[in-house]
């Protein structure tokens, strides 16, 4: 952690050099000390100090300076730093302009010039207003701070892409964070402009785009290699066991994903019943394992990247991105998962990342601390979902048609949700209507299926699961997918008429091979795939053993 800063500024160098030596000398262990000598470069300093995050505990500013004198200067000062101790620098003849200060400006202390010895006159002043800073101070987080509205879908969007690729950052929101305020304000960024990002350097970026985000934080790395063993074509944990097993034993391997990692899976609360974790573990913290393991094995990583098609030319197979750029390789696999299906109910669409979310939406929790929460869902996941909100909201009420869940929800999750006081269980009903205003979420019309019977009740959020279906609209060649769209592969394959016109090899398909030789499928994109986080995890593996066998042969 960065040590705190006595910032000092003075127009006379000799002068400037003598109190920054003599600060150094007693209290370079434990602070930092900054010098200056023009007002304009002073001020610039602060701001950039502000927008990192730094921790100023006190600024030493001389009374006549040229530009500004020094009594407005650590007014102007006080702008930036406000807990932080302010000290004038003055001859014997500026001692009335010192005085009157301390009651204007709130000047902690005038420091006569000279000030030697300074064991007797400097070291002990400062030294107490140090230790009275150090009394009230609280560290300042330094790292990425994300400034917006809640209820904004872009700052929710933003939020979603930080948490998923694990980036920290601290969430500020406008409406209820005066600090948030006032960093806008000395940065002159205007409310139309927000979601505001500052990073770790200091710089601001307004309303900015993901890949414009990935950039900046160092997200995006460029095809380091000309020809590729295998490229993975998305990040859930099918992709990530992949890109562990592909790296390991030896294989170029490239894992490209157009979000975040881990898919469905990462933005899971718990995940009771994966093997070897009895206490359960969040989809966050398998995400992080698996990418530090493909990473330290090898893998390449390439995010947030969209694949715009797969083609055959020269022998190779060729990874089209929307960025236009060509990845050339002789093997994929592709893992992209599922995406959840939209609620096509009036309102909904209004309020989507506003008060309304699919998913698990982890980085929204804890904004509805005792508020009313609704999950529609009676799955896994919609029940995940509601444990965890229940940990914040007020009451969580999960709105299925069933009559109960047993059907659709593990019985371990069954039982803690009965447990669970705040949550409730809302059977036969589902979603009629969403409403609001100033363009969030404030209620739901729920529909009683079985009478007709509709009732109103106030929702701050809205979090959906009514399943999923898979991403695969972008595939082309002469993949073959069934009428649900998912991947067909292996034997599978023979029940189609159209299988014999593409397939022209003297082999039958590998069981995860698709009707293109050397193109696979695993986890859930993949017809007939078990929908579990561990089967997704073995199949992804088990694809890497079929790229070898396929790879012996061209």
């Amino acid at each position: 952690m960065a040590l705190p800063i006595i910032f000092t500024i003075d127009d006379d160098p000799q002068v400037l050099r003598a109190l920054a030596r003599d600060l150094r000398t007693h209290f370079r262990t434990t602070y930092r000390i900054l010098s200056t000598t023009i007002v304009h470069e002073a001020m610039e300093s602060l701001l950039d100090l502000k927008n990192k995050g730094e921790n100023v505990a006190l600024i030493i500013s001389d009374q006549r300076m040229p530009e500004m004198e020094g009594v407005d200067f650590l007014q102007k000062a006080r702008e930036f730093f406000p807990d932080a101790k302010r000290v004038l620098l003055t001859a014997y003849s500026d001692t009335d302009a010192a005085i009157k200060a301390i009651n204007n400006v709130q000047l902690d202390y005038y420091l006569m010039k000279p000030w030697d010895p300074p064991e007797e006159k400097l070291f002990p002043v400062i030294s107490e207003l140090l230790d009275d800073w150090q009394d009230t101070y609280r560290p300042v987080f330094k790292g990425i701070k994300v400034i917006g509205y809640q209820f904004s879908p872009k700052s929710h969007e933003i939020k979603e892409f930080l948490s998923g690729n694990l980036v920290p950052y601290q969430w500020q929101d406008v409406e209820l964070n005066p600090g948030a305020n006032d960093l806008l304000k000395l940065n002159n960024i205007q409310l139309k402009d927000l979601p505001a990002l500052f990073l770790e350097d200091g710089s601001c970026m307004c309303s900015p785009g993901i890949p414009e985000i990935a950039q900046k934080i160092g997200l995006t790395p460029g095809i380091k290699n000309i020809v590729y063993d295998v490229v993975i074509i998305g990040a859930g944990p099918a992709g990530l066991a992949a890109s562990v097993y592909g790296a390991s034993e030896g294989l170029k391997t490239l894992l490209v994903e157009r979000r975040s990692p881990g898919g469905q899976a990462g933005t899971s609360s718990r995940i009771e019943n994966y093997l070897g974790f009895p206490n359960g573990l969040s989809g966050s913290e398998l995400t992080r394992r698996a990418i530090t393991q493909a990473t330290r094995l090898g893998a390449e990583v390439l995010l947030p990247h969209v694949v715009r098609e797969i083609c055959q030319k020269d022998g190779y197979k060729k990874v089209m991105l929307e960025t236009g750029e060509e990845i050339n390789t002789h093997a994929i696999v592709i893992t992209t998962g599922v995406d959840y299906r939209k609620l096509d109910t009036k309102g909904v669409p209004d309020f989507t990342g506003a008060g309304i979310y699919y998913g698990a939406a982890m980085t929204e929790a804890a904004a509805f601390r005792d508020c009313e929460v609704f999950v529609v869902g009676g799955g896994n996941s919609a029940g995940q979902a509601a444990m965890h909100l229940s940990k914040f909201a007020a009451n969580v009420n999960i709105v299925i048609r069933r009559d109960d869940l047993s059907s659709t929800m593990s019985a371990y999750l069954i039982d803690q949700i009965a447990k669970r006081e705040n949550i409730h269980l809302l059977t036969r009903r589902e979603i009629a209507e969403a409403k609001g205003a100033s363009g969030r979420l404030e209620e739901l019309t729920i529909l009683q299926c079985d009478t007709g019977q509709t009732t109103t009740q106030k929702a701050n959020a809205l979090f959906i699961f009514i399943g999923a279906k898979p991403f695969t609209d972008w595939i082309g060649l002469d993949i073959i997918k069934d009428e649900k769209g998912f991947v067909e592969t292996g034997r599978d394959l023979k029940t189609y008429d159209q299988f014999k016109k593409v397939w022209k090899q003297d082999r039958d398909p590998f069981l995860l091979e698709t009707s293109c030789p050397g193109i696979f499928a695993a986890g859930d994109v993949r017809a007939g795939a078990m929908n579990r986080v561990a089967s997704a995890v073995g199949e992804g593996s088990m694809a890497i053993s079929f790229v070898h066998k396929y790879l012996a042969e061209v």
